[in-house]
């Protein structure tokens, strides 16, 4: 496994802590920052697991008005949180990260979301951020 795919999952470990403990992302951010000191090892992951959460906080609004936007008759609060935080990395990353080809962003995005979610989240991630991606 790369390091940008270690450190979206750690992105995602990060965000949906957050979501489903409804703690603050900054609190769930430090935290995550305090054990990434002890674990010199990882630091490639984590420079970019944090610059992903960084990312997704300053453009929070943007990233779910697309979200909001592109995933038909879903309404974001009733998705599941892994798919929340799966689409935000991937959102992201399609609009406001230009190192990541959009392809690559949705390819680790939909694996993630098979990995951690339900059976349809995989095909669910796809549909959204493909559109997105024509979108933008």
């Amino acid at each position: 496994m790369s390091a940008r795919s270690k450190a979206r999952k750690r992105a995602l470990d990060i965000l949906y802590q957050s979501d489903v403990r409804g703690d603050d992302l900054a609190t769930t951010l430090a935290a995550e920052a305090k054990r990434a000191a002890s674990e010199p090892a990882r630091e490639a992951s984590w420079l970019y697991a944090r610059e992903i959460v960084d990312g997704v906080v300053d453009n929070r609004d943007e990233i779910d008005e697309q979200i909001i936007t592109h995933a038909r008759d879903w309404k974001i609060e009733r998705m599941p949180a892994v798919d929340r935080a799966v689409l935000r990395i991937g959102v992201w990353e399609i609009l406001f990260n230009t190192e990541v080809p959009t392809a690559v962003a949705i390819d680790e995005a939909v694996e993630l979301a098979k990995e951690f979610s339900t059976d349809d989240s995989g095909s669910f991630v796809h549909g959204v951020l493909a559109r997105i991606a024509r979108a933008s």
